[in-house]
């Protein structure tokens, strides 16, 4: 019994001895907390980081990178005039009546040729030809407009490669048929009031003529050009051609269904240059 008892008071001293012991070892893991309390700051530099990255964004523009946009050139040259008809106006074919509630109000006689008081509309007058110092062509669509069953507007202008974007504001089911010469080029539906529609326009659709086979009297024409100098003539017949360069240029007017003319016209900075041209009955029967 007496060497039990020894055994057990030397277990029990062992014991108390290593009790110190293991807190010394524990010690240092109550300042692992602390030990990691710096990183926090390692962030702080963050923000220079971020200044030095959006710098590269800001240095082109300052340092005048390709602009979005094309600069416009310098000219300060005119052309102006009006379109006139001699003689007497073809009659206007009638337009059949549809059903179709969302045609109400649409015209209902043919448009394809415009005259009032002798002047004409409708007509596209260009620059033919590039022109140096000319911009590209913008990255915005040309628009077209399907109301009251009707394209709107009926002749306009854009630029070679130039999309062309078709937006149907009519509650009736549409579709746009494209055509260069006798070739379809594309045929988009467009339900209802549906999203608008982008689409490039064929290298070689010099004259893009648009139809629907839904309404077949809808018609419409997109004429390209190499350069922004182009102008399509209201109801007075008049146009204007601003900006252009110095010099001289071949311009032509085009109608859909009467032809074309041309005119050498001298541009100069000070004065605004004149251009008219004159169609009449007899164009049509030429051109047919």
């Amino acid at each position: 019994m007496t060497l039990r008892t020894l055994g057990l008071t030397l277990l029990g001293t062992a014991g108390l001895l290593a009790l110190p012991a293991c807190q010394k070892e524990e010690a240092p893991a109550a300042p692992t907390p602390v030990a990691a309390t710096p990183p926090p700051a390692a962030p702080t530099p963050a923000p220079e980081a971020k200044q030095h990255a959006a710098t590269p964004i800001q240095e082109p523009g300052a340092q005048g990178a390709a602009p979005a946009v094309p600069a416009i050139p310098a000219g300060k040259g005119v052309v102006r005039g009006t379109v006139t008809f001699t003689g007497t106006a073809p009659v206007a074919a009638d337009i059949p009546a549809s059903n179709d509630p969302a045609c109400e109000g649409m015209s209902m006689k043919d448009a394809s040729v415009l005259v009032k008081d002798g002047k004409l509309a409708n007509v596209l007058v260009r620059v033919r030809g590039n022109v140096p110092g000319a911009p590209s062509a913008p990255t915005a669509p040309v628009l077209v407009d399907q109301s009251k069953c009707t394209y709107v507007p009926r002749v306009q202008g854009a630029m070679v490669g130039q999309p062309v974007a078709f937006k149907n504001s009519d509650g009736t089911l549409h579709n746009v048929r494209g055509l260069v010469g006798t070739k379809s080029a594309f045929n988009v539906a467009q339900p209802p009031s549906g999203a608008q529609v982008q689409k490039t326009l064929p290298a070689d659709a010099e004259v893009l003529k648009l139809k629907c086979d839904v309404h077949p009297w809808m018609t419409a024409f997109v004429v390209t050009n190499p350069n922004p100098y182009f102008a399509t003539t209201g109801a007075d017949g008049t146009f204007s051609l601003q900006g252009l360069p110095a010099g001289t240029y071949t311009v032509e007017a085009w109608h859909e269904s009467l032809g074309t003319k041309t005119a050498e016209v001298t541009v100069k900075d000070d004065a605004p240059a004149e251009a008219s041209f004159a169609f009449s009955a007899t164009d049509a029967a030429a051109k047919k």
